[in-house]
Parts: structure tokens; sequence; C-alpha cells
């Protein structure tokens, strides 16, 4: 396991502390979970694997209690999963573009959770929670569908799991366009899969240039996240980045 981190950046002006997290449709140690993103702080979370199929809305709903939140945008019905949280009076949601993505026969529907946000003194930016297809194919084509959605605002952040190796040609594309979070500003662990025993990465944080990151990994050791938790809360590990955007 990763030797435990220095503390990420401290909170400032401008600045996001946001978190990507693929929670398996609540499915495991849900009081786990909730610690766990309790214990980061986050200012914004971008969820993968939200329930879908039972009660999508009542359950979101319980996750942004549990955790000191609020569903700003995605959830089952809208965005096929991905699912966007926040901090009460953290951002401002200044517009929803959560997308239903095309489907190809057979593999699970897919969307984004996105919005248009500001934070207090910062020009507008999006973000967007992602879960790829494993369909190759398919996957490729949903990257290049998020460097469309990025044409909403010139700032932009992308967080979610991607199933796809940054040496794939997916991430590749993205990462030609965008900061690819972790290696800019390294910060915690690198691996995201699987919290038993991390060999690969497959979630991440990208942010348009213009927005700084100020660090980006896997919070181990981050004062309140156990090791024994991040095993419990779900398949994957969450990523945290603190990002600072630009005055607007």
């Amino acid at each position: 396991m990763p030797a435990a981190p220095v503390e990420p950046p401290p909170p400032g002006p401008r600045r996001l502390r946001l978190l990507s997290y693929n929670i398996r449709s609540l499915r495991d140690d849900r009081r786990a979970l909730a610690r766990v993103v309790r214990a980061c702080a986050p200012d914004l979370v971008c969820v993968q694997e939200s329930p879908r199929y039972w009660r999508p809305e009542g359950q979101a709903a319980w996750l942004a209690r549990s955790t000191g939140t609020v569903v700003l945008a995605g959830g089952g019905r809208t965005a096929a999963g991905p699912l966007l949280l926040g901090r009460p009076g953290a951002v401002r949601v200044l517009a929803v573009h959560d997308r239903l993505l095309p489907k190809t026969r057979g593999l699970h529907a897919r969307g984004f959770a996105s919005a248009l946000l500001r934070l207090p003194g910062t020009a507008p930016f999006t973000v967007t929670s992602c879960h790829l297809s494993l369909d190759a194919e398919e996957r490729y084509g949903q990257f290049e569908l998020l460097l469309d959605q990025l044409r909403i605002a010139e700032l932009g952040i992308v967080a979610g799991d991607f199933n796809e190796h940054p040496d794939g040609p997916g991430w590749r594309l993205l990462a030609s366009r965008l900061q690819d979070g972790h290696p800019t500003a390294p910060w915690g662990g690198e691996f995201t899969s699987v919290p038993e025993r991390p060999y690969q990465r497959i979630d991440a944080v990208f942010a348009t240039p213009g927005i700084t990151v100020l660090g980006c990994g896997v919070p181990h050791g981050l004062p309140g996240v156990t090791e024994a938790d991040l095993r419990a809360a779900t398949d994957h590990l969450p990523v945290l980045a603190v990002l600072e955007l630009p005055e607007g």
C-alpha cells in the first residue's frame, strides 16, 4: 500500500476540492462509503454508478444526506448512473447539461452528469461525471463526446471511471487536450482498482488549460480515511483533486 501522503493543498479562494468515486450502486458498505466521502471534505463529488433502477432519486437523496451534500445534476434517469453532488453553498449551479449517450445494442446505457457551475469570484466552468463503456469502440466515441461536452464553457473538468488505461487511445485523446490530474500534480496514490491490491489507473480527473491542478490522487492516509473503509466501501478507490479556478 502507498505510504501515507501529506495533506493535500489547503482550501483557499477560487479553490475547488473535487472527489471522483465509483460507488458500485451502493451495493457494498454504505456507511464506510459515507465516511470516506465525508473525510475527504469535497466541495463537489463526481459519482459513478449511482443506483439506476430501484428508487434512484431516493437513493441519491440518501447518499447526499449521508455525505453532507446536495444533488446538483445527474442520476439514474437523466444520466444513466453518473451523479453530481455538492457541498451546500460551495458552488452555484448556472445550468444542468445531463446527457444520455447513443447506446450500442446489447450494451449498458451510459450518460454524463454535467453542469455549468461557478465558485465565488471565478469564471463559469463545467463539471462532467462519466462512466465509460467496457466496449472499446463505443468507449472511444464517448471520449469524443466528452470533448464535445467541454464546448459549453471555456473552462471544464471531467472526472470519472474511464474503463481504460492511460495508454489507451481514448485516454490519450483526452490527455492531448486536457491536463490529466495525477501526473500533472501527483499527490496520494496512483492506482484506483482494485481496493484490495491496486494495480491499475482507470479513474481520473482531467481539467482544461486555465485551471490549475494543485494536487490529485487516491487519498491514502488522509485523516479519517482508513484502508478498511476504502476496501469495504466499493470496488474502486476514489480520486481527490484540488483545483484552482481563474478569476471571473
